[in-house]
């Protein structure tokens, strides 16, 4: 366990459900086949990224959601501009472009990415930052970095629980990014993701966790029937809102009213007023 990374308990045999027949199989083959599309594009064009306009960002990645069979309900809205962190629950691949959607930003991710070949080298021309997880002396480097780009007036995504979970278990956000937003002087902006199905109930199939392939989720995804994303931007934590990065991450997880975890299919679908 570390620092940026702890590990989750969730594992694909334990929490994931399957969600395809094989009566979805061509629909399926389809819906990988674009998405896979989509997804090669975004890297091929990942080194220009920073010149991409946010608007084709957001359309790019609605664009992916949307192809892989995925319906999305949004709530709230980010700040357009500014220095902004965004925080989000982590459990599925999936998260990156439905928060791509709500503001293109610069995203964290593990080291080792970074090592893999083709797509590592084009993710960081692409400006993705890297967290040596087993490097805690790189701890603070980081944060200085991210608090950097905060100032410049860029917005940065990262996902606290420090590693995917599959919705039904959570993890607790870790501290170490807010200080990046309390030395930078800027808002902390909580999203919480959510899957479920057309019915209303909650679903794990979107879950990319524990020794699962990205192409088993994939195709766990793409066969899946009335899959359902749903976004929830909660209001901003303004700048000197929390004293200290312990108090500022207990506010982006707990949410309004200081309710962890607690969802209302019903009310959710009342309450949303948007969908991509």
């Amino acid at each position: 366990m570390s620092v940026w990374l702890p590990s989750a308990p969730c594992t694909p045999r334990a929490c994931v459900e399957a969600a395809g027949s094989v009566t979805a199989v061509p629909r399926a083959v389809l819906r990988l086949t674009a998405v896979l599309v989509l997804l090669l594009g975004g890297v091929v064009l990942c080194p220009i990224g920073g010149r991409i306009p946010a608007g084709a960002v957001r359309v790019w990645s609605r664009t992916v959601v949307r192809a892989a069979g995925v319906r999305v309900h949004v709530r709230g809205t980010a700040a357009p501009t500014g220095g902004l962190l965004i925080v989000a629950n982590h459990i599925s691949w999936l998260d990156i472009p439905l928060l791509a959607a709500v503001r293109p930003a610069r995203m964290l991710a593990k080291y080792e990415i970074r090592q893999w070949p083709v797509a590592g080298p084009l993710a960081a021309r692409g400006g993705v930052l890297f967290i040596e997880r087993d490097r805690l002396r790189a701890l603070p480097g980081t944060v200085a970095r991210i608090a950097e780009l905060l100032r410049g007036g860029a917005a940065v995504v990262a996902f606290p629980e420090g590693s995917t979970w599959c919705g039904r278990e959570q993890g607790h956000f870790r501290r170490a990014v807010f200080q990046a937003a309390l030395d930078a002087g800027v808002p902390v902006q909580p999203v919480r993701l959510h899957y479920r199905l057309a019915g209303g109930a909650a679903s794990t199939a979107p879950a990319f966790v524990g020794n699962d392939s990205l192409l088993a989720s994939l195709w766990r995804v793409t066969s899946a029937r009335g899959l359902v994303a749903e976004v929830e931007v909660r209001p901003a934590l303004a700048q000197g809102s929390h004293p200290d990065r312990r108090s500022l991450a207990r506010a982006a997880e707990s949410g309004p009213c200081g309710a962890r975890g607690v969802h209302s299919p019903t009310a959710a679908r009342a309450a949303v007023p948007a969908h991509l």
